[in-house]
């Protein structure tokens, strides 16, 4: 098979071979020529050289969208459009200042996504092959990969939540004044695999600044679970002020009796939360 490209400059050359005004055409000079797309409208248009009689090679270095193609059918003939090349050929010599634009989209969308030429008759010169050069956009700022906001479907995705789903039960406020804490608030989840207490503690005023760094779930049998500590502000909690605790960690099996006491260790000081309850798997779910 022969490869496109090749059959593109194939027919170039037997077109120019077969056309009856050779002889005007021996005039002028045949070049092949390397051109840069412009990167944006305030660029101008490169400037390509056609002459009647003389069909013009275009290649390509990416795929182009053959149906974005655009030129001016009364001045300007495209004799082929293949994945990489087009061949142009005016339908007559071009005027002294007369110029008519041939551009096409590139199918992948990437900046310059557009390819577009002037096209010129010269009197010395005409062009029979250009090679399209894109350039990259070297000011253009490197993507940065957000990270995407997690949604609903992602807890069903990930094996988090199942039939089942969440269970809530909350959590009695519990007041350590000895150690110089408050839990003003807390509620114990409990899904698929993972339990979690979201907790609202309060360093009680004229204590040192704390942050909790070790979690520990100890239940009535069997050993203590380590647990993972969430803040959305990472700083110590400062005394009189309150910040959310989340402590979650890996449950594959609840144990019969789903009582734990939560301990939070931190700078030389620890709160320890007391009938710590997660709730049981629900009764009569329904796939």
């Amino acid at each position: 098979m022969i490869q496109p490209v090749r059959l593109a400059l194939a027919l170039v050359l037997a077109w120019g071979a077969t056309t009856p005004s050779m002889a005007a055409q021996s005039e002028r000079a045949k070049r092949d020529r390397a051109v840069s797309v412009a990167n944006g409208p305030a660029d101008s248009l490169p400037v390509v050289r056609v002459a009647h009689g003389t069909p013009t090679l275009f290649l390509f270095p990416a795929p182009i969208n053959r149906k974005t193609l655009t030129f001016d059918e009364s001045r300007i003939r495209v004799l082929d459009a293949g994945e990489r090349s087009v061949i142009v050929q005016p339908v007559a010599d071009l005027a002294e200042g007369e110029r008519y634009e041939v551009g096409v989209f590139f199918a992948d969308g990437r900046a310059p996504a557009r390819a577009a030429f002037s096209l010129m008759t010269d009197p010395a010169e005409v062009d029979i092959q250009i090679s399209v050069q894109r350039p990259e956009l070297v000011d253009a700022a490197c993507p940065v990969n957000e990270p995407r906001a997690p949604q609903p479907e992602d807890f069903v995705l990930l094996g988090l939540v199942d039939k089942e789903g969440v269970s809530a039960t909350p959590i009695k406020v519990y007041d350590d004044a000895e150690r110089g804490f408050l839990v003003q608030s807390a509620i114990a989840y409990r899904g698929k695999g993972w339990v979690l207490i979201d907790a609202r503690v309060i360093n009680s005023a004229g204590q040192l600044p704390w942050l909790p760094s070790v979690a520990m779930l100890t239940g009535r049998v069997g050993l203590p679970l380590r647990a993972r500590i969430v803040m959305a502000d990472t700083s110590a909690i400062q005394p009189g002020e309150s910040r959310q605790v989340l402590v979650v960690a890996d449950l594959p099996q609840l144990p019969v009796s789903p009582v734990f006491a939560l301990e939070l260790v931190g700078n030389g000081r620890a709160l320890k939360i007391p009938n710590v309850r997660f709730p049981k798997t629900v009764s009569g779910a329904t796939p």
